[in-house]
């Protein structure tokens, strides 16, 4: 499990819009933190709460220096079409081959839904040097970060 004091694992996916635009942590470290919020799946409740609740904060990132990216196993089109939804201006990354999923020691399946090896819900905030300084892992899926804490990390970060 990847922890506070840890080097951020290194990964590259897709970003969720119609481009399919690369993704690659390394290029986005150094220029303030980077907030990781991973999460199972577009479309669910619990998911949609935490990600819209991320961009009604988004404001509050940004003056921080933050940069939010949520990941999930998802594809690139419907994170598009959940972005478009429910007004998600921040990038959403499609992990669907589950590489960072994997090097966070995030996947999980939910059987009930037929859901397999998607990504445990987490946030992670890295400094500029890729330094993971504050980490939070659900017990649950359902269950959503503390935004104000996630925020403070950032601040502090």
């Amino acid at each position: 499990m990847v922890s506070e004091g840890d080097t951020a694992p290194a990964f590259t996916a897709t970003v969720g819009t119609s481009d399919h635009e690369p993704f690659d942590l390394t290029d986005q470290l150094g220029d303030g933190p980077v907030v990781l919020a991973f999460f199972p799946g577009a479309f669910t409740p619990p998911c949609t709460n935490e990600m819209i609740a991320f961009q009604e904060r988004a404001d509050e990132f940004e003056a921080a220096g933050a940069t939010l990216f949520g990941i999930s196993a998802d594809s690139p089109f419907s994170l598009g079409a959940f972005r478009d939804e429910h007004g998600i201006e921040f990038d959403l990354v499609s992990d669907m081959a589950g590489d960072a999923i994997r090097a966070y020691d995030l996947e999980i399946d939910i059987a009930d839904l037929g859901l397999h090896g998607i990504a445990n819900r987490a946030v992670f905030v890295l400094d500029d040097d890729g330094e993971v300084v504050y980490s939070w892992v659900a017990d649950d899926p359902t269950n959503e970060p503390d935004y104000e804490a996630v925020l403070d990390a950032v601040k502090s970060a």
